[in-house]
C-alpha cells in the first residue's frame, strides 16, 4: 500500500470522513450543514431538540432581507434543496428567533408595522467602520407555525429586539432603548412586568439565561474616553452603534452582581452557556491578525481558561448547546465554495 494512501486512511480514521470535520476542532464531531446559501444565523433549538428556529436572507427564497423560519434538523442534513417554514411574515426586517416554551410558537423581533419593505442598512462609511443598524420600528412578536402573529409583545417607542426565553418558561430578556440607551430589559412570559435591568453607558444586548435561569450573560460596549462617549451617543442618535469593541460580562437576573469577565479587546460576542453553568461559549475575533476572523471559544464563567471551539474558516458565530446538552449548533461561511455565505451546522459536542 503506497505511503500516502496509508497516511490518508489513518487520519481519516482519527478525524472521521467527513470533509467538514478537522482535526483542530476536537470538541466538533459529526458535523452536518443544515443552510445552503445566503446569511444564516441565530438558529436556536426548539425545547425537544428537533428543530431550529433562524432568520436567512437566502436570495433563492425570493428574500431581499432576513426573514424567520423553523427548521426539521433531520429533514435539513446534507438537503441543499430543502426549505424550512417560514414563521415571518415577510414584510419588513426581522431578527432574533426563540421558541416560546410550548415548542409550537416562536417569538421574533421584526420592523413590518414600521413597513413594507427592508429597512436600509447602515450606509457605507469613509472610515469603513462596521456598523449594526437598531432599527426604531422592531418589537417583538409571537407567532404559531403557520406564521399568524398571536401576540405582539412590546410597544414602545423605539428598538425591541434580541430577546431570549429563560430555561424556567417564565421569563424573557431583551434589549431596549426606550430609556435613551441600549440596555436590558425582562418582561413576564406573556409581555407583563416590563423592567430595565443593566444602566451602564454602552450597548447590552444578545443576553441569554444560565441553565438554571438565574443568572445573564450578554455582550457589552463600555465606551470610556469623551471621544468614545461622544461617538457612541452620536450613532446611537442614528441608530447605530458600532459592535468592534465588546466584552462579556454576567448578572443575576434582576441586574445585580454585574461582572465583566472578559478582557480580551476587540470584540466579544454571541456568549453561551455550557450545560454545567461553569462554562460559557462565546463569538471573539481577539486573536485575529486582520480584525475580521471570528471564532467560538469557551471559558469558565469568571473568564479564565479560555479556550479555541473553532478554527475554520474567518466565521464562527452563534453558538448553542442543544436541550440535552449532546449538540451544538453554530453559525459559519466554511464550506461556502469561496462565497460569503455564512450558513448553519451541527455537530456533536466532545467534552
Amino acid at each position: 500500500m503506497p505511503t500516502q494512501t496509508l497516511f490518508t486512511i489513518v487520519v481519516l480514521l482519527l478525524i472521521g470522513t467527513s470533509p467538514l470535520l478537522r482535526a483542530t476542532e476536537p470538541h466538533l464531531k459529526n458535523i452536518r450543514q443544515l443552510t445552503f446559501g445566503g446569511d444564516n444565523a441565530e438558529a436556536y433549538f426548539s425545547p425537544d431538540g428537533t428543530r431550529l428556529c433562524f432568520q436567512s436572507n437566502n436570495k433563492a427564497w425570493g428574500l431581499q432581507c432576513d426573514q424567520i423560519f423553523d427548521m426539521h434538523i433531520d429533514s435539513a442534513a446534507g438537503n441543499t434543496t430543502y426549505r424550512p417554514r417560514t414563521v415571518s411574515t415577510l414584510e419588513g426586517r426581522t431578527t432574533c428567533s426563540y421558541f416560546m416554551p410550548d415548542g409550537v410558537h416562536v417569538l421574533y423581533a421584526s420592523t413590518h408595522e414600521g413597513g413594507r419593505e427592508c429597512p436600509p442598512e447602515a450606509p457605507p462609511r469613509a472610515d469603513r467602520k462596521y456598523l449594526w443598524s437598531v432599527y426604531p420600528s422592531y418589537d417583538i412578536y409571537v407567532a404559531d407555525q403557520q406564521g399568524k402573529i398571536i401576540k405582539k409583545l412590546t410597544d414602545a417607542p423605539g428598538y425591541d429586539a434580541e430577546a431570549t426565553i429563560s430555561p424556567k418558561g417564565d421569563l424573557i430578556v431583551f434589549t431596549s432603548d426606550r430609556s435613551g440607551d441600549l440596555e436590558l430589559w425582562t418582561m413576564n412570559i406573556d409581555g407583563s412586568h416590563q423592567r430595565q435591568i443593566t444602566n451602564g453607558l454602552g450597548y447590552d444586548g444578545g443576553a441569554f439565561f444560565s441553565p438554571d435561569g438565574k443568572r445573564l450573560v450578554f455582550r457589552a460596549s463600555r465606551p470610556k474616553t469623551d471621544s468614545a462617549i461622544a461617538e457612541y451617543t452620536s450613532l446611537l442618535k442614528q441608530g447605530l452603534v458600532a459592535p468592534t469593541e465588546m466584552e462579556i460580562y454576567t448578572c443575576n437576573i434582576d441586574g445585580s452582581d454585574l461582572r465583566q469577565i472578559t478582557s480580551l479587546g476587540k470584540a466579544n460576542w454571541a456568549p453561551y452557556y455550557h450545560p454545567s453553568g461553569k462554562k460559557i461559549l462565546f463569538s471573539s475575533n481577539h486573536r485575529s491578525q486582520r480584525g475580521y476572523d471570528f471564532q467560538i471559544y469557551i471559558m469558565n464563567d469568571d473568564g479564565t481558561n479560555v479556550e479555541p471551539i473553532t478554527s475554520e474558516s474567518i466565521f464562527n458565530a452563534f453558538p448553542m448547546f442543544s436541550p440535552n446538552g449532546k449538540q451544538l449548533v453554530w453559525s459559519s461561511n466554511r464550506n461556502n465554495n469561496g462565497t460569503r455565505d455564512t450558513n448553519v451546522f451541527i455537530a456533536d459536542w466532545v467534552e
